[in-house]
């Protein structure tokens, strides 16, 4: 299994690189709409570009992106976040209080950038919708009754039908009539009042 295939599990130093909603935000655009400049990204967030520069920066000292190879000059230097999956440390890999208050920085952000391109797809107006994608997308929730492990097993099929999906459809930047498309997988136990203890109970 490729590097790419497993994901790469951020240590300490890229995953504190990483803990600025900015630099979230600017790993999300590269992994959205491909490379950028330092100019290009402070149109789209609204900044200097002095600050996306230093912020571009950071995330290369750590690998976490990479100059795009025989593109730009030195003044316009192009960046592109290198393909594969990140996993974020679980709780042993990040037993520190700075791992988990970076973990936890990174994550929320992650998940509200998320969130918000969702809301923007879904209040999206017609008129602004490109002929043919009118129904295209799939936005569904389904509940279901199992086991740990039954969704440990579920959860297996549905990482290995994604990567299938990546291999199958990757490489098509150039390809006529693509767009970049989102696609999100959840599952996950929904906590209930059982699940704590409450005031007085032992």
């Amino acid at each position: 299994m490729t590097e790419n295939e497993q994901g790469r599990t951020l240590d300490a130093g890229a995953l504190k690189a990483l803990a600025h909603p900015l630099r979230v935000r600017i790993y999300d655009i590269l992994s959205e709409r491909g490379p950028q400049t330092a100019s290009t990204l402070a149109k789209l967030i609204g900044e200097t570009s002095g600050a996306t520069s230093y912020h571009l920066r950071a995330l290369a000292a750590h690998d976490l992106i990479q100059e795009v190879s025989g593109r730009g000059t030195a003044r316009e230097r192009w960046w592109e976040r290198p393909k594969g999956r990140i996993n974020l440390p679980g709780p042993d890999q990040a037993a520190t209080p700075a791992g988990r208050a970076a973990a936890q920085i990174v994550t929320s952000e992650f998940f509200l950038l998320r969130h918000r391109a969702l809301m923007d797809y879904l209040n999206r107006p017609a008129s602004e919708t490109p002929s043919g994608w009118e129904d295209a997308g799939l936005v569904t929730t389904t509940m279901l009754d199992l086991t740990p492990e039954q969704m440990a097993e579920l959860k297996d099929e549905i990482t290995a039908f994604v990567d299938t999906v990546v291999e199958r459809y990757s490489g098509q930047e150039s390809l006529a009539g693509t767009r970049r498309v989102s696609m999100r997988t959840d599952i996950f136990d929904i906590a209930t009042r059982s699940d704590a203890v409450t005031e007085g109970e032992s």
